[in-house]
């Protein structure tokens, strides 16, 4: 990626990768999204997955949650106290793709010598899913060296 003549006359401080990772940066967020996105929905199935401990599990769910990126439905089981499922909002799901690239590096270059543990696959044809960078103007696959930064409409000169 080439650096914009400009880059260094605007602050980074709003920068959005900078506010979303305010938010999913922290390693056990992400693998909640992960478990969520593979169907887990309660609490004490977050544990049994993940083996994070339970405050730490409290904290990300409630982040999430505050966030709007997961919603609690309210669920009961005969004779057991109501409870709270984990879901995935739409702002939840539009993280997808973030996490399908995440895995896809790690596929490339931290999988066992046996292959990646998980494959994501298509549920109509079967075929592994691919994620493919693109521009509005229909060009692509496109690397990170075609790519330019430029200032957007929120770009803070910097004082």
């Amino acid at each position: 990626m080439a650096v914009h003549p400009d880059r260094f006359s605007y602050s980074a401080e709003n920068c959005s990768i900078h506010r979303s990772l305010d938010i999913v940066g922290e390693r056990w967020t992400l693998l909640v999204l992960r478990e969520a996105f593979y169907g887990v929905r309660r609490f004490e199935d977050f544990i049994r997955a993940l083996g994070c401990p339970r405050d730490a599990l409290s904290a990300r769910l409630n982040t999430l949650v505050q966030e709007d990126i997961m919603r609690r439905e309210p669920y009961r089981e005969p004779r057991r106290r109501a409870r709270s499922e984990y879901r995935l909002t739409e702002k939840g799901i539009e993280l997808f793709p973030a996490l399908l690239a995440l895995q896809q590096w790690g596929d490339r270059w931290r999988a066992d010598a046996s292959g990646p543990a998980v494959t994501l696959t298509h549920r109509d044809c079967g075929e592994p899913l691919t994620m493919r960078m693109g521009c509005a103007g229909g060009h692509g696959p496109l690397t990170a060296r075609e790519v330019q930064a430029r200032p957007g409409p929120g770009a803070r000169k910097v004082a």
